[in-house]
């Protein structure tokens, strides 16, 4: 990717390969560094100066995570000068929304859950149950509506992307509309398509029923396709 510089980075948190001009992107390091850009709605149709614009906008920009120079990704707080490539959010514990204007923050100025539970003791994540940390923070998250539900950014980030925007819930709770809400404005996205186990080409078909016996002889006055149905 011209942008971050990496082939391999997470496909479900950096999009889809885009390929402009002879030149790769990621379809969500663009989205998330429109404002290198001259237009306004980043598409496939962008013309080559302004690609080349941008480049050179950011080619002496260094990731505040990583160090290298080419970061296109700013803060969108006022007055923090703080740049990063998308794959390195997560590494900085930065937060990239992934709606609307594609807004994104360094761990300085991102959002933080507004609740006043904590873990009780030994308290472990609802979905892998490994031990969550001692209180809200980038990795340790809560559902906002029952804040009973405890769970790892990267667990419940890979439910999303599981379930998809249709079955996307607090697994305990169930609550959608503020679990949801809350959960974009964290950063986690949410792909918009349906639950991965609803993809007829991950079910094998179920086995047909064995009609016919298949003894050496079988005594069955009937026949042996006869003798099969009768059990």
């Amino acid at each position: 990717c011209i942008l971050c510089g990496q082939g391999n980075a997470d496909k479900d948190m950096n999009g889809h390969k885009v390929i402009l001009h002879g030149m790769n992107f990621h379809a969500y390091c663009m989205k998330f560094s429109a404002g290198i850009f001259q237009q306004e709605n980043i598409s496939e149709d962008i013309f080559l100066p302004d690609i080349i614009l941008a480049i050179r906008k950011i080619e002496n920009t260094h990731c505040f995570v990583c160090g290298k120079r080419g970061a296109s990704i700013s803060c969108a707080q006022a007055g923090c000068d703080r740049s990063f490539h998308l794959p390195c959010a997560s590494e900085g514990e930065c937060v990239t929304q992934y709606f609307d204007t594609f807004r994104s923050f360094c761990r300085e100025h991102r959002p933080q859950q507004e609740v006043k539970a904590v873990p009780a003791p030994d308290t472990t994540c609802i979905m892998c149950m490994d031990p969550v940390g001692d209180c809200v923070s980038y990795g340790t998250m809560v559902c906002p509506a029952c804040e009973h539900a405890w769970f790892h950014r990267a667990c419940v980030q890979e439910q999303a992307m599981n379930a998809g925007i249709l079955y996307f819930d607090c697994p305990l709770c169930r609550d959608i509309c503020f679990f949801v809400g809350v959960m974009r404005k964290m950063g986690i996205r949410i792909p918009p398509r349906f639950p991965t186990w609803e993809n007829e080409d991950k079910f094998e078909p179920e086995p047909r029923s064995h009609s016919r016996c298949d003894a050496s002889e079988c005594r069955y006055r009937y026949g042996r396709e006869e003798a099969a149905r009768s059990g």
